[in-house]
């Protein structure tokens, strides 16, 4: 009787713990990090995540499995919210049932400035400060830097002229010599044409 009333009763279904230590993180206006941590010794292959808003007017579900994370990002969250989450764990035979139901609250977009200072106008006025040295600093390169083309562009101009005088010398000292060189020419071309004509001449006589 006994075999058989365990014969009839449906096969036992083995699902993974569910996963503990489940903490919200990184929270910002719109978005937040979700991580937890599985017992050892059982095969995890994925995760499923329940994101559900405290007023009920947004339900999402993720669901990734062939993962081995242990954490994942809620993006496109209303600022200022109240949000629920549950995870569970995927394993190879199921779902674990979900963890314990863990509520946060998203930021607001003025919450991103330091809550260390307690006087928000003294924040304000340093900023303003260092715009304006910031802005004096970027006026001073910017000047030092047109005075040291200025610089450049005088240098070379200085350069450009003493080239320029130093050419025009030399070619007036080329044009001498070729004109001194050029007349004693004449007379070899002289001489060598009363050569020619010399030669002439006795050619004739013979």
């Amino acid at each position: 009787e006994r075999s058989q009333s365990s014969f009839l009763q449906p096969p036992l279904v083995y699902r993974p713990p569910s996963p503990v230590n489940v903490t919200v993180t990184h929270l910002k206006a719109n978005s937040a990090t979700v991580s937890w941590d599985v017992p050892e010794g059982d095969v995890i292959i994925g995760y499923a995540i329940s994101q559900q808003r405290q007023d009920g007017q947004m339900q999402r579900f993720i669901r990734e499995v062939n993962t081995t994370n242990r954490a994942c990002v809620l993006w496109d969250l209303a600022e200022d919210a109240d949000y629920i989450i549950q995870v569970q764990s995927i394993g190879l035979h199921g779902e674990s049932q979900a963890s314990k139901r863990v509520h946060f609250r998203t930021l607001k977009e003025t919450d991103r400035l330091p809550s260390n200072s307690s006087n928000q106008g003294d924040i304000t006025v340093e900023g303003l400060d260092k715009e304006r040295q910031l802005q004096t600093g970027e006026i001073v390169i910017i000047v030092t830097v047109l005075l040291m083309w200025a610089a450049v562009i005088a240098l070379f101009c200085r350069q450009y002229d003493i080239i320029k005088d130093n050419d025009s010398n030399n070619n007036k000292e080329k044009t001498k010599p070729s004109s001194e060189h050029s007349t004693p020419e004449r007379p070899t071309g002289g001489l060598l044409r009363s050569k020619k004509k010399s030669l002439s001449v006795n050619i004739i006589e013979v």
